[in-house]
């Protein structure tokens, strides 16, 4: 594991599997104008001065999380389900973290009181029908803290879906080894959702390793950022969907870009998003498409694209909530 603090800004993390990825060595890799890599799997790792480049429009928190906090690290925008940030580590800081403000101070893993606060909400409140384990990835944890946080969601007595965020089976493939996949399969009903940008990072590891935890009976899902540079062109989404779904993993979100501060490089206009999707929506089945998104800026959650399109304003989007509360979100050059 490679790890330096970056200047003003989000640390630097990266596995050597993750840069093994990679066309080039990080160290004398190509770089656009504004100092991105080229390469898709080492813009996603490296950082770059275009981080430093502020924008009017960036948020430190742009899913407005703070203000739908319960409890420590417990965000509740849903009725029916719980996100619980469990950590701020991660095996790879994505450069295009949305929650890259928040990281730094949430490092360690939930303590005994924050768990329990969990199972006690829970016992409660019987229209969670569900908990997003997420973080930072919740997987860089020991499997003997993941298990301490299943079993205190599992001491409900009633049945709580668990879905896991991560991008370790992608990023390294060896944490997805035989006893975590049998603690997961003793979990169930639990999904993963993995956060997988580039048809590059589905290396035949990391297939071995998704192909393990469907025999498991542990159903995949895939999420994917529309990112500048790295996957803002219909081939190379149409591979990466098509892949995905013949390896068994679902497309599940294709989601446009937050606006969280020092990634305004990696965000695609969304009128320029919105013609990509339509040729996906041209070109794949109903069963490789993902749904397109956007979480509100600021708070109010999902709106689907293009059905929350309310009007087009000249520098800007009014998106429609699924509350009815409306938002803007602007038309970046």
């Amino acid at each position: 594991m490679q790890d330096f603090v970056a200047e003003g800004g989000l640390p630097y993390r990266a596995t050597p599997f993750w840069l093994s990825l990679a066309d080039e060595e990080p160290e004398a890799c190509a770089r656009n104008a504004h100092g991105v890599p080229v390469d898709p799997i080492l813009a996603q790792a490296l950082p770059s001065p275009a981080e430093a480049l502020g924008s009017p429009l960036e948020l430190r928190d742009p899913l407005g999380e703070a203000g739908n906090t319960i409890f420590e690290r417990a965000v509740r925008q849903y009725r029916s389900r719980i996100l619980v940030r469990a950590t701020g580590q991660c095996f790879l800081f994505c450069r295009h973290c949305y929650r890259r403000a928040l990281l730094p101070s949430e490092l360690h893993f939930l303590d005994e009181a924050a768990i329990a606060a969990l199972s006690e909400y829970l016992a409660v409140h019987p229209e969670v029908r569900e908990v997003l384990v997420s973080g930072g990835d919740p997987l860089t944890a020991s499997d003997a803290q993941l298990a301490g946080l299943f079993g205190a969601i599992r001491s409900v007595p009633r049945p709580i879906l668990i879905r896991i965020c991560t991008r370790a089976p992608i990023v390294l493939p060896a944490r997805v080894g035989a006893e975590l996949v049998d603690l997961l399969a003793r979990t169930r009903p639990l999904t993963m959702v993995l956060h997988i940008n580039h048809p590059r990072e589905l290396s035949a590891p990391f297939l071995d390793r998704a192909e393990a935890l469907m025999k498991a009976g542990i159903p995949l899902h895939s999420q994917t950022v529309l990112l500048r540079g790295i996957n803002d062109a219909p081939d190379i989404l149409i591979e990466l969907f098509s892949t995905l779904s013949l390896r068994g993993i679902r497309p599940y979100y294709l989601f446009q870009g937050d606006l969280a501060a020092g990634t305004a490089h990696f965000r695609v206009p969304l009128s320029r998003g919105l013609a990509i999707y339509e040729t996906l929506r041209k070109e794949l089945s109903g069963l490789e498409l993902p749904r397109y998104a956007v979480d509100a800026p600021g708070g109010g959650g999902k709106i689907y694209l293009p059905e929350g399109i309310v009007e087009r304003k000249a520098k800007s989007w009014v998106l429609s909530a699924s509350d009815g509360s409306l938002h803007e979100y602007p038309e970046e050059e």
